[in-house]
Formats: C-alpha cells, structure tokens, sequence
C-alpha cells in the first residue's frame, strides 16, 4: 500500500460545517465582537471568532479540555469552518483564554442574555412561557480568588450531580420559546438558594427586557422552589405557574384528601385534575390537583418494597428489643417508644412483663416469694392500614398553582401542559452535563472563566436547538422526511442522529511543492441524504460543503 506525500492531505468535515453555519447564520462572532469594543486590529483570534470555536469545540461532542482545542482543530478545515484567516495553532489556550476573560469582564450573564434575546426576536422564537430551573456544575482543582468578590463562590452545598467531596457552582437557566432555546443564563454560589436564587433571576430578567421592543410579558414557570409567601406571594408584577410545596398544611391535606371527596375530571394520558380556589398567602390562585396514573403505580410499587424492608427491619428490631433486660419499667417504655416512632407504617402492640427470681440461689423455701429484677418487652405488630392508605391517597399526586385566573385563555388542562414543558429546562441540563460534550466537570483555575465558559456552554445549546428546530421545521414545510435510526422515515429527527449520520465526510486537498494554498480541493463521501441534509440547512451550509 503507498503512502501519501505531502501533496495530498485530508481534513475531516463531518457535522461541523452543520454547526459552522447556524452559528454564521445567527451572527454569533459579530454579536459578541460588536459588544467587545473596539479590538486590536492585528489580532488574529477575535472574542468572537474563539466563542464560535469552543462551540465547535463543545458541539464535536469530543469531551476534550479547553486546553486541548488547538488539537481538535488540527484535523479541521479551520478557515472554512469559521470563516476568517486562522489556523489551529492560532487557538491556542491563551487566545481562547483571553476571549473568556474578556467575555467576564463584559459579563457573563448579560452578553448570553443580549446575544439570545437579539437571536430570539430576529428568528421570531420567543414565547409568552418562560421556564425556569437550576443545577449544579461540579469543579475540581485549586482556583485563583484574587477576583473572588467579582466571581461566583465555589463552594460545597447540595450537589444535584451525587458528588459532595467536590466543590460547585450553580448555574440558573431560562428556556423559553418554540425551539425552546435559552434566553438567560446567570452562574450563582455554590450553596446557593434557588428559593432565593430563582427570585433574583425572574427580576433581572424582567429588568433587562423592558428595554427591548417587540418582546412579549412572560409568564414564569418553575418549580415549587420558586412558590413562597415572603417572596413569589407579595409580589404582581407578572403571572406565574408552579407547584406547591407539600410542606404546606393546606396542600398536604389536599393531596391526603379519599379520592372518592375529589371532584375529579379526565385529562387524557392517565391524567386527572381538580380545581380548587385558594388565598394562601392573602393572594387569590387557582390550585390544580393533578393525579397521573403511571406516576401513581411507580410510586406505590417503590413504596411496597421499601414496605416490605421494614417488615423485615421491625421485626428483627423487636426481637432484639425483647431479648433486651431493663432496670425499671419505665425505660422498658421508652425504648419501646423509640423503636415504634421509626416505623409509623406499623401498629405495635406492646406488653411490659417483670422478670422475677428469688435471692438466694437453690430450692427457694415454701412461702418464699420470688421479687422482680428486671422487665422485658413483649410486642406483636401488623401493619397501619389507615396510615398506609393516607400516604398512598398522595402517590401520582401534586398540586399546580397559577395567578392566572382567566380559565377561558388559561384553562385547567393548559396548566398542566404548560407546566409540562418544565422538561425542557431538564433536557438543557442533561445535553448540558452530557460526558460527551465539552466537560463533565470543569477544570479552568478561574472563577471568572468558569462563569465564561457556563456561558459558552449555554450557547452552545443554543445552538443545537435553533439548528434541531428548524430542521424540522423545513422538513415540515417541505413535506419531507429522513430516516431514523431504524430506517423509518420521521420529521422529529434529533440533531445528535443528524450528527451521526454526517460522520465520515472529509475534504481531500492537493499541493504543489512550494505553495501553501491547496491547488485543488475535493469534499469527500457526500451521498444523497447527506446532500439533503445540507440543503434543509440553507445557503451556509451548502457553501461550506461546497455545494453549488
């Protein structure tokens, strides 16, 4: 087998021209370079062109390290990809690095912020229904706090990733739209709040976008951190939706209510609802009872078991207990009593019994009473079915709360679709924290560049979702389809498969000794589908794979 000179080389494209594109299309390194003033003219990597390559660094689902990029590259077409005169040597970690100190002293949260809102309202993706959720980013190594008072504090606190030994930060997020793209992003302390945290963001982002035109009011969705009486409550600014906290009286007793009391009414998708009228908190709401019926027997089968663990727990704990000698019977009770308090799904029955023996060892003489020396503790048990069934009447259950009151354009089922799409906050999270995609955990020594490179990363879901979204859209409007993975023809296709079937698509380029530029380039392995693919992605991506 011959082995190619240096006259000819190969460049792997593969789904990255997909991912050049959307971002030249949605202007992304002019947006972030119009707002970084005016910059040197001989530099050669712009904020803007270094964001566009961590996007393609995170979107090649590669899981390398910012440090690493100029090795990503170095297989790339760079100048085609991104469309000015650079080369992967040029991305190195101290321009890619001076592009997220520059993006922090901008700020993080208000260039996401601008960046999003502009390409929201230019592509006509906004909609009046802004969720909004939380979750914690894991980081790992020791960090510079010279500009700690400017950062956010990595700390311990609730880690959402089951990693405690390793400090956080929190990162808040706003999905909203058809596409469900991210409108804000805003990094916050490690042991923050969202009770707190989520109360601050829904303000800020209030703030920022009075000073847009066209952008519509915002209904805010969110979960039961954001329902409080001190803070959501006291406030009318803006309609809300979330879930009530079952740690209110008032809700707890609902969701314990017979289901025979409860006015229920059919939801579809083994859903049912009841509207309830409450003022909890002096403010006038619609609460919404729903019951799901595949919540409700996962639910009851986790709690069998974990039931029938503490048949066995009890049990053994009571032979103990009875094997036990107490010096009086009133401790006898006590340790009873402490026993039966762990297991509130069980009746206990409990006997204390003196134990009795004479005082002298041998044949005790006739009319010698034995005296007592000791108790023990008898019990039998079976199980508590009035508090069984009480705790099984709040399984499939929880409650939706909305100031909304106008039940014609908001009506009941509405709000628990609505509040469905809370998944989509989720889903961001997980592509997010996906061990494929740029970090699982962070390594940068900088606060200030891990608040930096949160931003990047939330572009970069911004990105794939505009992308995922308007190819389905033109696959919509076109009437077309492409094959799943199973060859079945769809129109919802995942941008991640599209990606797959892009793999293997390389550029061939032929030199002539002593001259740099190739003389002849050739895009390798584009078939049909991949062709089809290109095109649903407009004028850009047809460029950058060279088709006329």
């Amino acid at each position: 087998m011959e082995v190619a000179g240096d006259e000819l080389q190969t460049e792997v494209m593969d789904h990255h021209g997909i991912v050049a594109a959307v971002c030249e299309d949605l202007g992304i390194a002019n947006k972030i370079n119009q707002r970084m003033g005016r910059q040197d003219p001989r530099r050669i990597v712009t904020t803007g062109t270094a964001a566009v390559a961590l996007i393609l660094n995170g979107l090649g689902f590669t899981n390398r390290r910012l440090y690493l990029t100029p090795q990503f590259f170095a297989s790339k077409p760079v100048q085609r990809l991104l469309g000015v005169q650079v080369s992967a040597k040029h991305l190195d970690d101290h321009a890619l690095g001076k592009a997220l100190d520059e993006i922090a002293s901008y700020g993080s949260s208000r260039l996401f912020g601008e960046i999003a809102f502009e390409i929201a309202l230019e592509n006509h993706l906004v909609g009046g229904l802004s969720h909004l959720d939380s979750t914690s980013l894991s980081v790992e190594g020791q960090y510079d706090v010279e500009d700690a008072a400017e950062a956010v504090e990595l700390s311990y606190g609730h880690s959402k990733d089951q990693r405690p030994d390793l400090k956080q930060v929190i990162m808040n997020l706003v999905v909203n739209g058809p596409a469900s793209i991210p409108l804000w992003m805003e990094p916050h302390d490690g042991n923050s709040s969202d009770k707190k945290t989520f109360h601050e963001t829904i303000k800020r982002v209030q703030a920022f976008k009075e000073g847009l035109k066209g952008c519509p009011d915002f209904k805010w969705v969110a979960d039961s951190a954001l329902y409080s009486k001190d803070k959501l409550l006291k406030q009318t600014d803006y309609l809300w939706l979330s879930r009530v906290p079952e740690t209110i009286n008032e809700a707890r007793s609902l969701v314990e209510q017979c289901d025979m009391d409860i006015p229920w009414k059919s939801c579809g998708e083994s859903y049912k609802v009841a509207c309830y009228l409450s003022t909890y908190g002096e403010v006038t709401q619609r609460w919404l009872l729903v019951y799901s019926e595949a919540n409700y027997q996962r639910e009851k089968k986790t709690f069998e078991r974990k039931l029938a663990k503490q048949d066995e727990a009890l049990e053994k704990a009571l032979w103990h207990l009875g094997n036990d000698k107490f010096q009086c019977e009133e401790d006898a009770k006590k340790a009873a009593a402490k026993l039966i308090k762990q297991y509130p799904y069980h009746d206990v029955t409990v006997t204390i019994e003196p134990i009795k023996k004479h005082a002298q060892a041998g044949r005790p003489r006739k009319g010698v009473e034995a005296s007592t020396f000791a108790y023990e503790v008898k019990t039998t048990f079976t199980r508590h079915l009035k508090a069984i069934k009480t705790f099984l009447n709040r399984k499939g259950r929880f409650i939706l709360a909305t100031n909304d009151m106008d039940e014609r354009s908001f009506p009941n089922e509405k709000i628990l679709k609505e509040y469905k799409k809370q998944q989509n906050v989720e889903r961001g999270f997980r592509f997010l924290k996906d061990p494929w995609f740029m970090v699982d955990s962070i390594f940068l020594k900088s606060p200030r560049r891990i608040e930096a490179l949160m931003m990047v990363m939330t572009l970069c879901l911004l990105v794939y979702n505009v992308a995922q979204y308007r190819l389905r859209e033109n696959l919509k409007e076109n009437k077309d389809m492409l094959p799943n993975q199973i060859n079945k023809p769809i129109q919802n296709p995942t941008l991640r498969w599209i990606f797959q079937i892009m793999e293997g698509i390389g550029i061939v380029n032929f030199y002539q000794q002593n001259i740099r530029d190739p003389i002849r380039q050739l895009i390798t392995n584009l078939t049909d589908l991949r062709k089809k693919i290109i095109t649903l992605f407009g004028p850009s991506a047809k460029r950058i794979y060279g088709i006329p």
